[in-house]
């Protein structure tokens, strides 16, 4: 059953509405309506060929008729499996074009010529428009047309659930292994003599074969425990021991001793105030930052480099001024793929095939993944179709223009990709007298080997170089060496310099408790510690883990719910390609699902840190994967060994990277 369905017009006019249950009429008439979240969440934001849009516990489809900017919208439970939506808006966007097309195409020559200051187009020059006389008798066509695709779908169930005629279907005997199973065959038929001797003989030898194989097992296993096999094993046992370490036949002296002590409390090799060499190397002077007038420290923009002319792309340059002559060579199978769209017509979804499908492969050699590529193309080829173009130059501007306004829309974040403002607002706020402040927190996930303990230190020393005390909790206790590595992290960090200091020490600590405890009561103890002890920031690591393991899923969602941290950040790899769409769906549909499961309010991804930035040249496409399942904006991407490599992304730059031949 629906339980909405409206067409309305892109500029926001709604022409028709129905609501089929008191409780859709009344959402459907609030800004919780989830047709305005569809417009907010998916149409606006270019996210046109997804297949369906959830919100709320309501499954979203809906469909475009380009040429005269109607969207045909239908609403349903989320529980449901209406397999008839699809033909729905099918059959009812093209009824409903050949009733009232005439009143259509003067009602929206009405609304631009309105938009533009220019008089109405219509007759007398009426601007008033009674839309409900003008649809007169959609309501009753609706009715029948829906009540020809539900009991059509009825009689599917019904034909899907019908009973099998056993006598009609007989199965054929298949043997069986196992001696104990009844005969297949019914009593009552009869067997002749020679019949159930041929039974008999099959019987036996299938008996004799099993026995037989038992037999060579049970000779070679009992051959395995024999005297000689036991000890080779056990030699084997003893050549697997540790070797232990050889110290020679002298004892160690005072400079052997000095370099074997790897203590904490070691003394660094300073001279003169400066760090020593070894932390001289974490600090690269070319990546640092810059101060604002404010003082504040802010990281560097990613640079992708001006290799050749930076408008040099797979589209722009079919505008150049011997695009049409050169087309072949300059721009390739592509090129001559947008020549085909040449003289002044229409362009249909069967002109725009080809180059669509070229620029889908484009998009996928630029990393992107192949159903985000999909997706994209798709809804580049429902903004174009409909349109009418003027020769070769139009047609390029357009494909471009769609292109590029894609994905721009795509990457442009939703919230502030401003951590720190989000940070001195929290710390800013004011409280009651009896009330502490708590810390501004930050929980870093992602599956195993990409980069989050590595890229929390570089995130830990941008904070420190903006006089923010932070503490970074070691949540990680299933991987060996994760404590360690954060504890060698912070005393580096400790001894890095800020505005002019020496070290920041007292500026970053390690709260851990070592391994094989809870995670989420080890952040909550941190969250505690970090509250009574004036820190400004609690970083917390957590440890990596596939999207695929749902007992890690539910530890990783009870550390959110516990904790309820203000930003939960994922840390993806720049190399992944396909595989980004799934890693980021699954964490973030999991982190949703069982907080929300827990605690009644669902906490998904905040935003991306993408690391190994470096290694991708122009092949940023997992940056637009990541942006396109989540919604979220890239916060930072990492792209070296240093605190220093650290980078944000702008859109115009990622945009025409992508777009690059």
């Amino acid at each position: 059953m629906l339980d909405h369905c409206s067409i309305s017009h892109k500029g926001g006019v709604v022409l028709w509405s129905r609501s089929f249950t008191p409780e859709a009429s009344h959402i459907a008439s609030s800004a919780a309506s989830p047709v305005n979240s569809l417009i907010r969440e998916a149409l606006i934001e270019g996210r046109t060929a997804e297949q369906k849009y959830e919100k709320d516990g309501y499954a979203v489809k809906w469909t475009f008729v380009n040429d005269l900017e109607l969207i045909f919208v239908v609403a349903y439970q989320r529980i449901l499996q209406l397999t008839y939506v699809d033909d729905l808006l099918t059959a009812m966007k093209a009824l409903f074009i050949k009733l009232f097309e005439p009143f259509l195409t003067t009602f929206v020559a009405s609304l631009h010529a309105m938009s533009s200051g220019k008089p109405s187009p219509s007759k007398n020059g009426n601007t008033s428009w009674n839309v409900v006389k003008a649809l007169d008798g959609w309501d009753n066509l609706f009715d029948k047309l829906l009540k020809t695709f539900e009991d059509r779908a009825a009689q599917e169930r019904k034909s899907r659930f019908k009973p099998l005629n056993r006598a009609n279907h007989t199965e054929p005997d298949l043997p069986s292994d196992d001696s104990s199973t009844a005969p297949t065959k019914s009593p009552d038929v009869p067997q002749d003599e020679q019949q159930i001797a041929r039974n008999v003989q099959a019987l036996k030898n299938r008996l004799r074969g099993r026995g037989g194989k038992q037999g060579g097992r049970s000779v070679a296993r009992a051959e395995s425990n024999n005297g000689p096999a036991s000890e080779n094993e056990s030699s084997k046992r003893r050549t697997k021991a540790k070797t232990q370490r050889k110290w020679g036949d002298e004892a160690p002296s005072e400079s052997d001793m000095a370099s074997l002590d790897f203590s904490v409390d070691k003394p660094e090799s300073g001279v003169d105030g400066r760090l020593p060499q070894d932390l001289m190397s974490l600090v690269d002077g070319a990546s640092l930052g810059t101060r604002t007038k404010d003082g504040l420290y802010e990281v560097k923009d990613w640079d992708f480099g001006s290799k050749g002319d930076p408008m040099d792309s797979v589209i722009t340059r079919a505008l150049g001024k011997d695009a049409t002559s050169q087309l072949g060579s300059s721009l390739g199978p592509l090129g001559s793929l947008f020549a085909r769209l040449t003289g002044s017509k229409v362009l249909t979804a069967q002109d725009l095939t080809p180059v669509l499908e070229g620029m889908k492969q484009h998009l996928m050699k630029k990393n992107v993944a192949m159903e985000i590529a999909d997706k994209i193309c798709e809804g580049v080829g429902e903004g174009l179709v409909g349109k009418k173009v003027g020769g070769f130059q139009t047609t390029s501007n357009a494909v471009r223009t769609a292109l590029s306004a894609s994905l721009t829309r795509i990457l442009t974040p939703k919230t502030s990709t401003d951590l720190l403002l989000s940070i001195r607002t929290k710390l800013s706020s004011p409280l009651p007298s009896s009330q502490q402040r708590l810390p501004y927190t930050i929980t870093f996930v992602g599956v195993n080997g990409v980069g989050k303990s590595t890229n929390l230190s570089k995130v830990c020393f941008w904070l420190i170089q903006n006089n923010l005390r932070v503490l970074i909790a070691a949540c990680d206790t299933f991987r060996s060496g994760a404590v360690e590595q954060l504890r060698v992290h912070v005393r580096n960090l400790s001894m890095l310099g800020v505005d002019g200091a020496t070290d920041s020490k007292g500026r970053v600590e390690l709260f851990e408790k070592g391994y094989g405890k809870d995670a989420a009561a080890i952040a909550k103890e941190a969250i505690a510690y970090a509250k009574e002890n004036g820190f400004d920031v609690v970083l917390i690591d957590t440890a990596g883990r596939m999207q695929d393991n749902e007992p890690l899923m539910r530890a990783l969602a009870k550390l959110v719910t516990v904790n309820t941290p203000d930003k939960i950040i994922f840390v993806g790899e720049a190399l992944v390609g396909n595989e980004a769409v799934d890693q980021l769906t699954k964490f973030d549909r999991a982190l949703r699902d069982f907080s929300s499961a827990s605690s009644g309010k669902s906490r998904g991804i905040d935003g991306m840190l993408v690391t190994k930035w470096d290694t991708v040249d122009d092949k940023v496409g997992a940056a637009l994967s990541m942006t396109y399942v989540t919604g979220q904006p890239i916060i930072f991407v990492g792209c070296g060994q240093t605190y220093t490599d650290l980078r944000q992304l702008r859109v115009d730059s990622v945009v025409q990277a992508i777009l690059s031949d």
